[in-house]
């Protein structure tokens, strides 16, 4: 079982967190800038950490090289994503 989450991806903010939606999307900030691939994998290992499951677990599916991203997320059902995505950001 798996599940996909469209993200929005802000780098270069001052803390990674969850802010809130951009559209249909999940709009994230990330510390990270977009430079050797680190805002993805920052956004992986952020997205694995709050879902509960393990980096393996999260790729990104579509729009390696843009703002706007489709994560696949193995495990867990969308509604599980959601849920675990919009519990309170204790970061």
């Amino acid at each position: 079982m798996s599940a996909r989450i469209a993200v929005y991806v802000q780098p270069r903010a001052s803390r990674t967190q969850i802010a809130g939606r951009h559209g249909d999307a999940i709009r994230i900030r990330l510390a990270a800038p977009p430079v050797d691939n680190a805002a993805n994998l920052a956004l992986i290992e952020f997205i694995a950490e709050r879902c509960g499951v393990g980096k393996r677990s999260v790729r990104i599916v579509a729009g390696a090289s843009s703002r706007h991203k489709v994560l696949e997320v193995d495990g867990l059902t969308a509604d599980e994503i959601a849920t675990r995505l919009s519990a309170r950001d204790t970061r």
